[in-house]
């Protein structure tokens, strides 16, 4: 009984509307702290995140501040953040005023909630005409590339590049999965005949849409992965893996709104005392739905710290396999010898190959004017902790992450079954807003770690690109060698390195 009423106190002070306003609000603000973030750690998220056209053709081994030049394009990341901080204020300032007017007009009682149920609703379709609004008024600029993002994401071609700002959208987009259900749920309560303080009834084939507006994150981010497979460039299993991985989601999010059934059956059998007990392990359905979540979360951590944060910690291939591609196979000398002219020829040539040759070791980081990114610096090769050998943040920073990531992906099931939500202090309760909340924040830890390793990757694909035309440089070479041997001139090998 206490918990009901201080559940219902809560649904009173903070309706469900005002909860789905405050979460889109906690992503506004949390996408800017996250940009900031990454300008502060000396990350260019401009860069890696395909902000800038100039650089989406070549982009730069590390985009860091490695020289005035760099810190002077890093500082254009200010310019990315500071227009998305104004965007979260002004969009705070009004949803605050809506909030105060309502706790003003109801006075904390619940007779009065669903007659002033209009305030939260005018709130909301005012946030809705802002965001399309066709003028120069209220970020503009950032209202638009939202929209386009949504447009690429849901109607790109199937043969359209998949931009790596889009997989970051998409990914935090499924953070929403709930939140998406609870816009559905609002509606129902804001439209005449419904209730602030009740969730609208679901009851036949209703009963679905609320887990199929759920789904439609995971259903974008499947979609983005195929294109992906598809794409005649990619020559890798990954992105059907990483589909499995969103598909899985779905069974947890249809299981859980079956479980209506599964009470139907237990109360046929043992009574309406069925409906306050958690656990109903007897049953079918239950079992599976108990299954299909487990292994969505467990399967999800694992890509996390495998793949999306490129860490060697839960990775099943050899650490000497997956650093193959970086080693640098050094030139050999020609297998004959040859007069003594020709010689003289060929060491100048292979003196010039191995000056030309990139050498092993990382480029700088950071120049001796400005303080390292990290200071855990670690040699490549080196993989501190099973984390990777290139590292731009502190240390302690990974098991932090490591340790919210797990903890939060455990609670997975909660936000996607929302057969749950009634078990825990009622639809609107506390607890399931505080683990949207949590939600958010593993999100916004998951960014930072995730643009790291796209920066981090796209180094490692440069230098391994770099390696692969020095070798086959020097092969070529190794053939013109070889062809002097066989009797060619002296006056065609003065002519191709002379």
């Amino acid at each position: 009984m206490e918990n009901d009423l201080d559940d219902l106190s809560f649904v009173i002070a903070f309706p469900l509307p005002f909860r789905v306003l405050f979460l889109a609000g906690a992503g506004i603000l949390g996408w800017a702290a996250n940009l900031h973030g990454l300008r502060l750690l000396g990350v260019d998220a401009a860069s890696a995140l395909d902000l800038r056209a100039h650089e989406r053709e070549s982009p730069p081994p590390l985009p860091l501040l490695v020289d005035d030049r760099r810190a002077r394009a890093a500082l254009t990341a200010s310019a990315l953040c500071s227009p998305v901080y104004r965007l979260a204020f002004g969009y705070a300032l009004w949803c605050l005023a809506a909030w105060v007017l309502y706790r003003y007009a109801t006075h904390g009682s619940a007779v009065l909630v669903d007659f002033f149920k209009h305030i939260p609703a005018v709130c909301a379709l005012v946030v809705l005409v802002f965001m399309l609004f066709p003028y120069d008024v209220m970020q503009k600029r950032q209202r638009d590339a939202f929209l386009l993002s949504i447009k690429r994401c849901i109607s790109s071609p199937i043969n359209h590049r998949i931009f790596f700002s889009d997989v970051v959208f998409a990914d935090i987009f499924t953070s929403y999965a709930k939140v998406l259900g609870d816009v559905w749920l609002s509606l129902c309560m804001l439209l005449p005949g419904g209730s602030l303080l009740t969730p609208p009834k679901q009851y036949g084939w209703y009963r679905w849409i609320l887990p199929t507006i759920m789904s439609l994150p995971y259903l974008v981010r499947f979609r983005q992965c195929i294109v992906e497979y598809t794409s005649p460039s990619n020559d890798s299993h990954r992105p059907l893996w990483n589909a499995v991985k969103y598909a899985s989601s779905f069974p947890v999010i249809f299981l859980s709104a079956a479980q209506r059934l599964v009470l139907s059956d237990l109360i046929a059998k043992k009574g309406d005392r069925v409906v306050e007990e958690a656990w109903h392990g007897e049953h079918a359905l239950f079992r599976l739905w108990l299954l299909a979540a487990l292994v969505n979360s467990l399967y999800s951590f694992w890509w996390d710290v495998t793949y999306d944060w490129g860490f060697d910690l839960l990775q099943f291939t050899p650490e000497s396999n997956r650093h193959h591609h970086l080693r640098v196979r050094r030139p050999s000398p020609p297998r004959a010898v040859n007069p003594p002219a020709i010689q003289e020829r060929e060491e100048s040539v292979a003196s010039r190959l191995k000056s030309a040759t990139p050498s092993p070791s990382p480029p700088p980081l950071l120049a001796p004017s400005h303080p390292p990114a990290s200071q855990h610096s670690h040699p490549v090769g080196v993989h501190p902790y099973g984390l990777r050998s290139r590292l731009l943040y502190p240390l302690p920073i990974y098991p932090l992450a490591l340790f919210i990531n797990l903890v939060l992906r455990l609670t997975w099931s909660i936000k996607l079954s929302s057969h749950l939500h009634a078990k825990v202090q009622g639809e609107g309760s506390f607890f399931i807003f505080w683990v949207e909340v949590a939600e958010l924040v593993r999100r916004w830890v998951w960014v930072f770690i995730r643009v790291e390793w796209e920066i981090v990757r796209r180094a490692e694909d440069g230098a391994r690109r770099t390696v692969m035309s020095g070798e086959s440089a020097v092969d070529a070479d190794h053939e013109s060698f070889e062809l002097v041997n066989a009797g060619v001139d002296e006056p065609l090998l003065r002519d191709r390195h002379g």
